[in-house]
């Protein structure tokens, strides 16, 4: 146990798209034909999602869903807008980058910052930064952006967890303990930050129209030091763990393209989780002095709510042991790598028992586990 959470902060931008107008504006993006309208709505609303926070404004959502659409050869000056042409594939992944670099920093400072006012530190005691990110790439980037705003030590030793997915937090997190494990006196600010929404599929194909239907933006970061420097009540984290599930490579993918980065999200993947999940996390488990029912609380990544459902089943837990990832896939969408810290927060604050388990999972198909006492 090297390392203890001293703070935890989390930031959203501030347009709030309810998920009912993100189906009518991806409607008129998307879809080609009546079949295709039709279904989208209902694929929306699977998702169990209320509300999504994203970086585009948010009356210009609402302008493209009432189907007041302001192309971009109309004379706007927005890349993300769509053309009027039915073979639009959006802005280039250069375009894409542009944004990412202008809107991902200030969103992580907000989180950031808010770990580091929790954890009772100043900027100047951070030795350590760990950064996490699949959708966005620049140098100097998030890194560097976050030591100038925040006023961190020019001397912070950086440590950027790149393209690792929905789970890219938790590998985030064991670097954040080994630092510490290596270091009694660092004290490392990790934060996560995710625009997802840069990425939105333009045109019809389904497993990307799927992907456009979850994915939201947000930030989330966490303050640590080795766990005797810790207040006692702290949340520790004891172990982390990691499994490749076998010939899975093809359920979940995320590749770079030259109109943003392309997700597939294969429907065996609930049923790889199902098989694969149970026998592996026993194993785990056992190796740590622990059995499944000894968990107290869990937070689980929300891929969706086919992803929850497919940890409910074999794991034998009810609905009420991941009502704090559905809470957060409501309100939030999946975020990818901030969600899991998210629903950490919600758990602390609401003082939930320990030990809890935090899952994600990402491309590879990997399932990544953190153990917090």
């Amino acid at each position: 146990m090297n390392f203890a959470i001293l703070g935890l902060g989390t930031a959203l931008p501030p347009n709030c798209i309810p998920q009912a107008v993100a189906a009518e504006a991806a409607k008129r993006v998307c879809c080609q034909t009546e079949d295709q309208a039709a279904l989208l709505p209902v694929l929306y609303r699977q998702t169990e999602i209320a509300t999504r926070h994203m970086v585009f404004q948010q009356h210009v959502v609402q302008d493209v869903a009432r189907g007041n659409v302001p192309y971009r050869t109309g004379g706007r000056d927005s890349v993300f807008l769509p053309a009027d042409e039915r073979d639009d594939h959006g802005p280039t992944t250069r375009q894409r980058m542009e944004r990412y670099a202008k809107e991902a920093p200030p969103l992580a400072a907000r989180a950031a910052g808010a770990a580091l006012a929790q954890s009772g530190l100043a900027p100047g005691e951070i030795t350590h930064l760990v950064t996490v990110s699949c959708t966005g790439f620049g140098a100097p980037g998030v890194d560097v952006a976050l030591i100038r705003q925040l006023g961190l030590p020019a001397t912070t030793e950086r440590v950027h967890v790149g393209f690792m997915g929905c789970h890219g937090a938790i590998n985030g997190l064991r670097a954040a303990r080994g630092l510490t494990a290596a270091d009694p006196s660092a004290r490392v600010l990790l934060c996560a930050v995710e625009l997802c929404s840069l990425h939105f599929h333009y045109g019809w194909d389904p497993k990307k129209v799927v992907a456009n239907a979850l994915f939201a933006d947000g930030a989330a970061a966490v303050v640590g030091a080795p766990a005797d420097a810790a207040p006692a009540d702290a949340w520790r984290l004891a172990a982390t763990g990691s499994c490749l599930v076998p010939d899975s490579e093809f359920a979940m993918t995320w590749n770079i393209g030259d109109h943003g980065f392309a997700m597939t999200l294969s429907t065996r993947v609930p049923g790889l989780i199902g098989t694969h999940l149970r026998p592996w996390l026993e194993g785990w488990l056992a190796r740590h002095g622990l059995r499944l029912g000894d968990v107290a609380s869990w937070a689980v990544h929300p891929g969706g709510p086919r992803i929850l459902s497919a940890v409910e089943r074999p794991l034998g837990l009810d609905e009420s042991a991941t009502a704090v990832s559905r809470e957060v896939l409501s309100a939030c969408g999946n975020m990818s790598s901030p969600t899991v810290l998210f629903i950490l927060d919600r758990l602390r604050v609401r003082q939930a028992p320990r030990p809890c388990v935090a899952l994600g999972f990402g491309p590879g198909l990997v399932a990544e586990v953190a153990l917090f006492v």
